[in-house]
């Protein structure tokens, strides 16, 4: 009987690839990224201060320094060229992109308020530098450098878009910092940057970044809108406590809130938001129970 020739190629020996090969060495990353996610949205939805600064000093020793991956200014080129990632080995940048568009869509500017490391970064140095330390930014200042960061994406983009350069993110991000691959220069502005960030509070979030601009616009897209009372179109209690610039009289500026829930709070506390001073008054002229104060 004659033998079939053994094949030259290697064919018939060449692995085939399962989906377990192709999960195997995702899940870890997968498990770890939910459970963050969750975390995150868990505080927000619970309004928790404590949890709120669990999950900051977790985005900046995970998604900073652990997993050193972020949503960057890269991934609009992304968008821009539709060059993606092959799906079946990048399920996390899928998942972790997915759910920041979704929840853009859905809250405003979670990401940039609860999960970005470099946000949660500064947002913690604020809660731990003294208050005397911080200069406040005239309002008047802080409506116009408000669009310095949507001048940056357009500058950005428009570079991008004449040079293809991808590395032009390193001089409009500082995320790089979490890799430490960062040039003596790009050091010496990070050094600066944080500096600044101690008397101004959340400096680069606030005015520099453009993915941070690029959430805002999508914000506009937004479903479920922030609660105000009739009367906030005569109190500022919440424009004062705002540290984002986001609130103008009854107003709620979308693509500058990052739903840290100070106002949230506040509107629902009833011994320091005059809505609830309000009602109890009504209540004692009409004889009726109070409001209980919580």
């Amino acid at each position: 009987m004659i033998q079939p020739e053994a094949d030259p190629w290697g064919f018939d020996e060449e692995p085939v690839e399962t989906l377990a090969d192709v999960l195997q060495p995702q899940v870890p990353d997968l498990l770890l990224l939910v459970a963050f996610l969750a975390l995150a949205l868990v505080s927000f939805r619970r309004k928790s201060v404590p949890l709120k600064y669990v999950t900051l000093a977790a985005a900046v020793g995970y998604m900073g320094f652990t997993k050193s991956s972020l949503i960057s200014i890269t991934d609009v080129f992304r968008l821009v060229d539709w060059d993606m990632p092959v799906f079946r080995s990048s399920l996390v940048w899928y998942g972790f992109a997915g759910v920041t568009v979704l929840s853009t869509v859905l809250w405003g500017r979670f990401y940039c308020g609860r999960v970005c490391a470099f946000g949660a970064l500064t947002q913690l140095m604020d809660a731990v530098l003294p208050a005397a330390w911080r200069v406040e930014v005239p309002r008047s200042i802080e409506a116009r450098a408000s669009w310095i960061k949507f001048g940056v994406l357009a500058t950005v983009l428009a570079y991008y878009a004449a040079t293809r350069n991808v590395l032009v993110y390193q001089y409009v991000e500082p995320f790089w910092m979490f890799t430490l691959i960062g040039t003596a220069p790009m050091w010496i502005g990070l050094g600066a940057l944080l500096m600044a960030t101690v008397f101004v509070r959340n400096l680069y979030c606030r005015f520099l970044c453009p993915l941070g601009a690029a959430l805002g616009i999508l914000s506009n897209l937004t479903v479920f809108r922030i609660k105000r009372w009739s009367e906030c179109s005569t109190c500022r209690l919440c424009q004062k406590t705002c540290e984002w610039g986001a609130i103008q009289g009854p107003k709620i500026l979308v693509t500058e809130c990052v739903r840290c829930d100070d106002c949230e709070r506040l509107y629902a506390d009833q011994q320091k938001c005059p809505h609830w001073r309000i009602l109890d008054y009504r209540a004692r002229k009409k004889g009726l129970p109070l409001t209980p104060v919580r």
